[in-house]
């Protein structure tokens, strides 16, 4: 006879229960906003894709094998990308939860040191969110890894790879909401026989108007107001779907053999190939599912798609194709056709707010990869809001929510025809596809270590997939597929020479930072008046004197008690934790009153902190100062000591690391999450504070002042014609009308002093 159980154990387990509940719940709910965030693109598909797909010389013969060819064409493209590929496959290679084309080039970065930042360490790499996993390489990581060491210039080219394909993904943000909505408002034509085609825009671009206004509520409110809508879009296709292949051929079925392919292939020759650049267009969005995964999670997005999404679309498709194996006159308005009578008018007020859906999941995937692309600084600086508190990564960036919303107009209203649009919609889908599968390729290789025959096999597979969708979409360029690579070209331009003029800077900054030697010959002095107060001099070196501080102290006589160079830095993980944020260190020796501390952010983080950060910087340097004792008389030599140190009164001690790089500071892990107020750091004055510290805290309370260098980035005379536009135009333009260094750092303007500098690069 079984004992009886406890109460603390009934309690236990009933709490454990709770918690396994509360989770699956959790997971259900992301899944059923994912609906309205991710897949309102992929849902909208079936209003435009037979419709674009027949839209050339391709005709209907009375044996129906060209529909049946489209749509064993339609499904298995929808097997094989979205559900093998996205969901089985390349959603595995998430960087600490964030997916993304950016998101796949990090992975490749830590892993096989591709890195384009600039002041990277190798403290660094022990960050918690570094996690490179596995210590051996295979025969065939090693290879790859040094084939990029061996050639910088393959670097750059691949780096030149991953912003094409970024920018062939902010194409879609321009080209999803235009033919979505243009293709659910021209349904109204089939009522309004006598609607001329300048109402369809106008009221196609009312609606563009409106989604876009709405953008600033954030992913999580977009999301329950969008997922109803597109749940119900769903259920309405896939119902009308099943009605279609009842009433008018319930043997459609045959079509999802994969001989139908090759016969409509061996039929209709090339305008079957061209036509392939229509079939596309039935797996836009699965991007956007990988891109989307930092919004949710990527279980909750794979269950959404696998239980309802897919069959949904398979049932959609399988209809529209039953009833135009009846009603071939109808093939250019076959979706709107196909829909019964009784129901039109509630499905058409469906299609037009799932239409407004679909934009909804590439306007947010475009937000997030622009917010990847300024932290990599391969994008000049904008404003990033972070929208909800409780779901991390859900942004809006006013800047490019407009300059989105004027591009999607202006294709709207010069080009009217969808079929146009999606030839330009095709192109831009296939490439983003194609560079996300060279990438992910490379971490089979680097990242999971995986056999040259399995990474072989996913490339050629599905490459050779894409490339056949890729080839049909280019032959459309003149019809319209000119206008992605037009706009990659402009962004892809305006990326690079941002990363090349930001490094160019920061080359200058090395090359020209003040001496160590230098500082010494003045004195603790500095040869000018020390006044009370911190100074916070920002720079992009880790290491060194900046020139902008050699620049002030030569032109003013007077500077503050304690200087400390704050270094903000980008490090290619999505995230860094807050204990692991702060580094500080000392500058020179003691007498002086110099420490650093450099910032690490990960390229999700916001770079404007939600706490105190002259109390939490306060509070490091206090706690460097308080731990080093007894190192300070070592000779200051190429070592690393790595000790705990003891709990200090009032501050939550952490491990400490010391080095001391070329006799010129000692760096050490800050405390964890510290939040002092004013009245309590004078609380710590007395017995248990140096007197070094206690001279900090005064000097703060005589007030903190932050030095910004404004710096002009201008050729040297020697450089050719083409840098000069680079740097002279095209750069200093983008430096001029983006946001300042002291918005993006959140630095209040009553402390603020700006430097100005020219730096001839």
């Amino acid at each position: 006879m079984n004992p009886k159980p406890s109460v603390e154990s009934l309690e236990n387990g009933i709490s454990q229960q709770n918690v396994k509940r509360a989770s699956c719940s959790a997971m259900f709910i992301l899944a059923y906003q994912s609906l309205g965030v991710v897949y309102g693109d992929l849902s909208t598909s079936p209003l435009y894709v037979y419709k674009t797909t027949f839209s050339g010389k391709l005709s209907l013969r009375e044996d129906d094998e060209e529909i049946y060819g489209v749509l064993s064409f339609i499904f298995w493209t929808f097997t094989l990308i979205p559900l093998f590929k996205y969901i089985f496959i390349v959603m595995s290679a998430d960087d600490n939860g964030e997916g993304g084309t950016f998101a796949l080039y990090s992975l490749l970065c830590r892993h096989a040191r591709l890195g384009i930042l600039p002041n990277q360490q190798e403290t660094d790499e022990k960050l918690s969110a570094y996690a490179i996993e596995g210590t051996s390489n295979t025969w065939q990581s090693s290879a790859l890894k040094s084939f990029f060491g061996k050639y910088p210039k393959c670097r750059k080219g691949l780096l030149i790879f991953v912003l094409l394909g970024t920018c062939m993904a902010i194409g879609d943000g321009v080209f999803t909401p235009a033919i979505s909505v243009l293709s659910a408002v021209s349904g109204a034509k089939l009522k309004f026989t006598g609607l001329h085609e300048n109402y369809i825009v106008l009221i196609s671009c009312v609606i563009l108007v409106g989604l876009f206004s709405l953008q600033h509520h954030g992913t999580h409110k977009v999301a329950f107001m969008f997922a109803p809508i597109v749940t119900a879009w769903l259920l309405c296709i896939s119902g009308i779907g099943i009605h279609n292949i009842i009433k008018w051929n319930p043997c459609i079925f045959r079509a999802l053999s994969p001989i139908y392919m090759l016969k409509f292939l061996r039929s209709t020759g090339k305008e079957g190939w061209v036509s392939l650049g229509g079939v596309v267009l039935s797996i836009t969005g699965v991007e956007t599912m990988f891109a989307d995964i930092g919004h949710f999670s990527t279980l909750s997005i794979k269950i959404a798609f696998t239980f309802l999404v897919y069959p949904s679309l398979v049932l959609a498709y399988l209809g529209e194709a039953a009833f135009l194996s009846r009603h071939h006159e109808d093939i250019q308005r076959s979706f709107y056709k196909a829909i019964p009578e009784p129901v039109f008018w509630p499905v058409f007020i469906v299609a037009t707010f799932a239409s407004v859906v679909g934009s909804q999941a590439v306007i947010s995937a475009t937000f997030s990869i622009i917010s990847q692309c300024c932290a990599l600084n391969c994008f000049p600086r904008v404003k990033i809001v972070h929208t909800s508190s409780k779901i991390y990564g859900q942004i809006y960036i006013p800047e490019v929510n407009w300059m989105l919303m004027c591009l999607c107009l202006a294709v709207t209203i010069g080009l009217r025809d969808t079929n146009m649009i999606g030839h330009a919609y095709g192109l831009a889908v296939t490439t983003v596809m194609f560079v996300t599968t060279c990438l992910m390729a490379m971490v089979m290789t680097i990242v999971w270590k995986q056999n040259i025959v399995t990474t072989f096999a996913f490339l050629v597979f599905f490459g050779s997939v894409e490339l056949l969708y890729l080839s049909a979409a280019i032959f459309k360029v003149p019809e319209g597929g000119w206008i992605p690579l037009t706009l990659s070209l402009i962004f892809m331009g305006i990326m690079f020479l941002w990363n090349y003029g930001t490094l160019k800077k920061h080359q200058f900054d090395v090359e020209n930072k003040v001496s160590m030697d230098r500082i010494l010959s003045l004195g603790p002095s500095l040869g000018m008046v020390r006044v009370p107060g911190i100074g916070l001099i920002y720079t992009h070196l880790v290491a060194g004197i900046p020139a902008v501080f050699g620049h002030f102290v030569t032109n003013l006589p007077a500077f503050h008690q304690v200087v400390v160079f704050i270094c903000v830095k980008s490090i290619q993980v999505p995230y860094v934790r807050d204990k692991e944020r702060l580094l500080v260190g000392r500058v020179g020796p003691k007498e002086y009153g110099m420490f650093r501390c450099i910032v690490r952010y990960g390229y999700k983080d916001l770079q404007q902190e939600n706490y105190n950060f002259e109390n939490r910087l306060v509070s490091a340097i206090i706690q460097f100062v308080e731990t080093e004792g007894g190192e300070l008389d070592k000779p200051m030599t190429e070592s690393l000591t790595v000790f705990r140190s003891s709990d200090a009164e009032g501050l939550d001690a952490s491990e400490c690391t010391f080095t001391y790089p070329g006799h010129e500071e000692k760096m050490v892990h800050s405390i964890h999450d510290i939040e002092v107020v004013k009245s309590e750091i004078w609380n710590l004055e007395g017995p248990s504070l140096k007197d070094e510290s206690v001279q900090i805290l005064k000097a703060k309370e005589s007030g903190i002042a932050y030095i910004l260098g404004h710096s002009y980035a201008k050729a040297i005379k020697s450089s050719s014609i083409l840098k000069k536009f680079a740097i002279d135009i095209v750069y200093a333009f983008l430096s001029k009308n983006c946001r300042g260094p002291d918005a993006v750092l959140n630095v209040p303007h009553t402390s603020l002093l700006e430097v100005g500098m020219i730096y001839y690069v």
